[in-house]
Parts: C-alpha cells; sequence; structure tokens
C-alpha cells in the first residue's frame, strides 16, 4: 500500500502510517486507496476479454473500507449479451467484494466480443452508434 501511495503520489497518512490511521483518525487499519481499487476494475475486463475482446466502459462506487488482510473477490456476471454490427456487446454487473461478503465495489462494465461468423473487434473500439 506503501509503494501505491508514493506511486501515485498520495500522501494521505491514513494509506500507510498505521498509528495514525488507527490512533488520530480511529481506523481500523491503514486502508486501501480507491484508486487501487479503481486499477483492479480495467485489469479484470482486460483479462476476460483480451486477446480478441476489448474493455468497453465501466462505472462503479466505492462503499466501503478495506483493509489490508481482507482476500478480495473481484467479480462479475453477465446481465445482458446483443449483437451489433457484427460484435458481441455484453453487459455486466461488477464488484469487489470481501472473503466476508461485504460489498465494497459495486457496479457496472460493458465489453465487446466478438461472435462466430462476425467480424474482428476493432483496435482500438469504436463503440457503434445507437
Amino acid at each position: 500500500l506503501f509503494r501505491w501511495s508514493a506511486a501515485i503520489e498520495n500522501w494521505h497518512r491514513i494509506h500507510y502510517d498505521l498509528d495514525f490511521a488507527t490512533n488520530h483518525d480511529k481506523l481500523p487499519s491503514i486502508l486501501v486507496q480507491g484508486s487501487w481499487k479503481q486499477s483492479v476494475v480495467p485489469q479484470y475486463l482486460k483479462d476476460w476479454t483480451l486477446p480478441n475482446g476489448w474493455p468497453w466502459k465501466a462505472s462503479f462506487q466505492h462503499r466501503a473500507m478495506l483493509v489490508p488482510g481482507e482476500v478480495l473477490i473481484m467479480w462479475g456476471r453477465v446481465t445482458e449479451k446483443r449483437e451489433r454490427d457484427g460484435l458481441g456487446l455484453v453487459d455486466l454487473d461488477i464488484g469487489m467484494k470481501t472473503h466476508l461478503g461485504i460489498e465494497s465495489m459495486p457496479g457496472t462494465a460493458a465489453v465487446v466480443l466478438p461472435i462466430r461468423g462476425g467480424r474482428p473487434v476493432p483496435y482500438p473500439f469504436v463503440p457503434p452508434q445507437d
């Protein structure tokens, strides 16, 4: 967590100073940065869609604090599939929860995937016009 704080120049002590976080701000521990959580979303979508698909868009909210030692589970559930211009568009509910089932970051996402008999997903992906 300290390296992430240094890399993005987030010097708020609640992310790396345990004594400050627990005694001054009365937090349960140091906190995982929201920007780190945000960085997991595109990686998750990229790992799921590449090499032939493309993450399109994502939206989420920060709802719970995360602390070191928690097991984090990034999850996604397909909510809709449709074909458009020879491409497969897939809508998802996404989130990041703890091993205790606490949802930390609910949201939605959309990805584009090739379909059997369809055209390759162009790079860079340009969304179809509605």
